[in-house]
């Protein structure tokens, strides 16, 4: 019943994905767009709304007494955030801060509906402790409790504590009673207005698609329209590609919107390096070499697969088959061993994924193919004293 329920709402996504990128211009899909852009209004109406409450006080902000870092985006999905709040709490820790990471856990394991049902009739504060990812020296959940996102973070950061929870104001102070943290990293907290404080917002940019289409939700991916740029403090401009003069031209004339929508940021260029591959089962790992002319299938479940196949063939390897699923898939037994007897027929000698969708990987009872995770990381490429001058300023403020 849970698979058949996630079938569906994966097809709703994919549909409403189709209709928002006008890729099935039919009258139907023209009557759903002109829906959605009404629905636009409102919503861009209730972000304002919410905005002007903040700002007079209406609704209540909390301090914690610590250094805050809310790392996000104006859009939703496919910007690269992880690994830039992985950056940051390396660069953070390093310099000798305590840091928590704070995650919402999107789409991990809720608490039973009934307790969700009771704390909403009886009007109960949730005093549920955060759930512990990782408390700074062992991993403690799997993705499915946890969610991909904070998972991943707590693999790659085992000196980092990372806690779930939806309310973070809640899971900051539990990071600092408990872990005695002084800097809260909040992953995807652009748009989360409570925690406030000595707080430094950093915002990702996606230099291929940097407002989307520029509409809101859900007629477009917007999540607040860019003028609110105006709010970051540093601009991250993800996935950046000099290679060719008219890329260059493209991602000067993003630095120079982004400068005139928020003249004080600092706007830092980065790439996602790839590293290594490694074995998805046995955690053996290998060069980047080893896709180099060779023949691979590619499986991933991630807003932009687009990106990561790319990435594969700058390395050298010829994609024979590529299976995509919805952002968040959570994949079963059946559907890779599928995968992989696809991929046996086009003479594929491996299946390369993310580490990201390698996290929902279940465990299988045989293995016909290799399977590797392509583990990368941000590489600054411009505006590296900028990304410096912001973990200083943090540290020492």
């Amino acid at each position: 019943m849970r698979a058949r329920w996630q079938q569906f709402l994966e097809d709703a996504e994919t549909r409403l994905l189709q209709v928002i990128f006008e890729q099935r211009p039919t009258r139907k899909e023209a009557v759903l767009q002109g829906i959605l852009f009404a629905l636009a209004q409102v919503f861009s109406g209730a972000v304002k709304l919410r905005r002007v409450l903040y700002n007079a006080r209406i609704l209540r902000d909390a301090t914690l007494g610590v250094q805050v870092i809310a790392v996000g985006n104006l859009t939703v999905g496919g910007t690269g955030k992880t690994p830039v709040v992985e950056k940051f709490a390396r660069a953070l820790q390093d310099a000798g801060r305590k840091v928590a990471i704070l995650s919402r856990g999107y789409r991990s394991k809720p608490k039973p509906l009934h307790r969700r049902f009771l704390d909403t009739l009886l009007l109960r504060d949730d005093t549920t402790p955060p759930r512990i990812v990782s408390d700074g020296q062992s991993l403690l959940l799997d993705s499915l409790s946890s969610g991909d996102e904070p998972y991943m973070l707590a693999s790659n950061l085992r000196d980092v504590v990372v806690l779930v929870d939806k309310d973070r104001v809640k899971a900051g102070r539990y990071a600092v009673e408990t872990f005695g943290c002084d800097t809260l990293l909040l992953d995807d907290g652009f748009q989360y207005w409570r925690l406030r404080g000595r707080r430094t917002d950093v915002v990702l940019v996606d230099a291929q698609q940097p407002f989307g289409n520029g509409f809101m939700l859900p007629r477009g991916t917007l999540r607040e329209p860019p003028s609110h740029l105006r709010r970051a403090n540093v601009v991250f401009l993800t996935k950046v590609d000099r290679s060719v003069p008219a890329r260059s031209r493209s991602v000067d004339e993003l630095r120079a919107k982004v400068a005139q929508l928020n003249p004080t940021a600092e706007i830092i260029e980065c790439v996602h390096r790839p590293l290594y591959f490694e074995n998805v089962f046995s955690g053996e790992r290998h060069g980047l070499d080893l896709v180099q002319g060779r023949q691979v299938a590619s499986l991933s479940g991630i807003a932009q697969p687009e990106s990561f196949e790319s990435k594969l063939v700058e390395l050298g390897a010829e994609i024979v088959l590529a299976r995509r699923f919805a952002d968040h898939h959570r994949f079963d037994q059946q559907e890779i061993l599928e995968a992989i007897n696809r991929a046996k027929k086009r003479g594929a000698t491996c299946l390369l994924t993310t580490q990201k969708d390698a996290v929902r990987f279940p465990k299988l009872d045989r293995r016909d193919l290799p399977i590797f995770f392509m583990r990368v990381e941000i590489q600054v490429i411009a505006g590296a004293e900028g990304f410096e001058d912001c973990v200083s300023r943090i540290c020492f403020r």
